[in-house]
């Protein structure tokens, strides 16, 4: 894509759509999200955890979806425990839903919290002292998690993949490593270079 003149190279694995350079992807903390990332850590200190909200998709998509998940990620150990812990504090959570679990349940949820894995490795930054996202790993599981990110995918796909290189860096050698920890580096690369 570099020698087509489709990506510019910012620096070593970093592209951009455009030639000018692009700027960091910094996702906006709200206060809910702080306030659940707080409640985690007091309980669970020494786990880790990404925290972040697919509300921060609609930056990137044509059609704006009415609903938004928060999702949590953990260790696959304590991924029980957290939802549990959840749960008795009067949260609408969902271990890891199945197709059918989100259209019949999370959906109508008003503010659903969903609980997944964690994958090892995952590009996290800290944002006001929560734990989140990079643009490298929400770029990889809304291509990786077609039931839950249901609302992301076909051509909205693409047009978030344009939309993110055209306006952030994004890390390529940090993506496709964090794609291959997620079996999908091929597919995501072949995404890439011949539909976005």
């Amino acid at each position: 894509m570099v020698n087509k003149g489709i990506l510019h190279r910012v620096s070593r694995g970093l592209y951009s759509l455009s030639e000018n350079e692009g700027k960091e992807y910094i996702p906006e903390i709200n206060k809910s999200l702080k306030y659940l990332s707080g409640k985690i850590n007091n309980q669970f200190p020494f786990i880790d955890i990404c925290i972040w909200s697919t509300k921060w998709l609609n930056e990137f998509m044509l059609h704006q979806p009415f609903r938004f998940y928060t999702i949590v990620e953990v260790e696959k150990d304590v991924m029980e425990s957290v939802f549990y812990a959840l749960k008795e504090q009067g949260k609408e959570v969902f271990l890891d839903p199945s197709e059918d679990i989100i259209n019949n349940y999370v959906m109508n949820a008003s503010e659903p919290i969903i609980i997944t894995r964690l994958t090892t490795e995952a590009p996290t930054q800290k944002v006001n002292k929560v734990v989140t996202q990079t643009i490298e790993k929400l770029l990889v599981d809304i291509y990786c998690d077609p039931i839950i990110f249901a609302a992301q995918q076909g051509a909205e796909l693409k047009r978030i993949y344009q939309a993110v290189f055209e306006k952030y860096n994004v890390n390529n050698t940090k993506m496709l490593r964090y794609a291959s920890r997620r079996n999908k580096r091929d597919e995501i690369n072949d995404f890439i270079n011949n539909e976005v």
